[in-house]
């Protein structure tokens, strides 16, 4: 049996794609004691990537040059060598782009499919669900009845965190990027209002017509240009969640916030956050989710690119903004 595996063989200074990768093969590693060998079947491809493999600091450690890229992802139990996972069994760990990594038992999930699907263990129960309780509920301290703002709103952590936001009765207005996102947003999450900053001469002035009360929380995933403008419509005792900034993942030259006046004005706190930071309650967060995905309260749109061969493009994807809902590679 064979590992397929996709190599990162050079530092992006812009947009990654699939010239900083290529493909390899080797045989899958036999598992040593307390291991076990996984056949991959969903990749989660995230922003989060690009601080992985670039060439400034990242809050963890690079990605080096020559080795499969770093990521998360779900599989069935091929060969088990750790207790408490048996063949067949299906589980959630750093699988890496590898068709049939080797990883350690003390580091993967087992997934409990009477809560949830494999597609739901990929999206409503997965990390970047996490990522929107804890960043709306804990670091934007969310309460019943608020306004809240929510940039990248139809990407894998936006369309949770806004479902989050409308089951907790708050008024949500979503902001996303061409006609098909803003319709998914409106028709199917039903929002109570969208934005297309693409169509928007003035994204101050469209968040203005939304929110004219102004906003509680803004829950931002994209920094930039957007995190300016919403700087500007938040009101008083307002918190800002940096979740975040996909729009200068790309970017040669940084965009330079003016607005961070506002902060001091309006009393607004301003935080940023890794999910991580949360792994202790992971429990709590997915017995909220899996209660009200139960309930029919709670959905994510699954954007599947298939073959473990396509990652790179898939990557490139999510920074072209090319893909709607959580996207993942689909492995096998």
């Amino acid at each position: 049996m064979n590992n397929h595996r996709i190599l990162l063989t050079e530092r992006p200074t812009g947009i990654p794609g699939p010239e900083h990768f290529q493909a390899d093969v080797e045989p899958v590693r036999p598992p040593g004691s307390g291991e076990i060998v996984v056949a991959t079947r969903y990749i989660s491809i995230d922003p989060a990537m690009r601080s992985w493999i670039g060439v400034g600091p990242s809050y963890v450690r690079q990605v080096e040059i020559g080795q499969p890229m770093r990521a998360g992802g779900i599989g069935q139990v091929v060969e088990s060598r750790a207790a408490g996972f048996a063949v067949g069994d299906w589980v959630q760990g750093r699988t890496g782009w590898q068709s049939h990594p080797t990883l350690r038992g003390d580091q993967t999930q087992n997934l409990d499919l009477s809560v949830g699907t494999i597609e739901d263990w990929a999206g409503p129960l997965g990390t970047s669900a996490l990522t929107a309780y804890f960043g709306l509920r804990d670091v934007g301290a969310l309460r019943p009845g608020e306004t809240v703002l929510v940039s990248g709103a139809a990407g894998g952590v936006g369309q949770i965190a806004c479902q989050i936001a409308l089951i907790e009765a708050c008024r949500v207005i979503g902001i996303a990027g061409g006609a098909d996102k803003c319709a998914y947003l409106r028709d199917r999450l039903k929002l109570d209002a969208v934005i297309d900053y693409k169509a928007e001469p003035d994204i101050a002035a469209a968040m203005r017509r939304a929110c004219p009360e102004g906003v509680d929380v803004y829950f931002d995933n994209v920094g930039g240009e957007i995190l300016d403008a919403a700087l500007t419509a938040l009101r008083m005792g307002a918190r800002v969640v940096s979740c975040g900034r996909i729009s200068q993942a790309g970017a040669t030259e940084q965009y330079g916030v003016k607005n961070l006046g506002a902060l001091g004005g309006k009393r607004v706190r301003m935080q940023g956050f890794l999910v991580f930071d949360y792994h202790d309650r992971y429990a709590e967060a997915r017995a909220w989710l899996t209660h009200h995905l139960r309930a029919g309260r709670l959905r994510q749109k699954l954007h599947v690119v298939e073959g473990l061969d396509r990652a790179p493009e898939a990557l490139a994807m999510l920074f072209s903004g090319g893909n709607t809902g959580k996207l993942v590679v689909g492995v096998g």
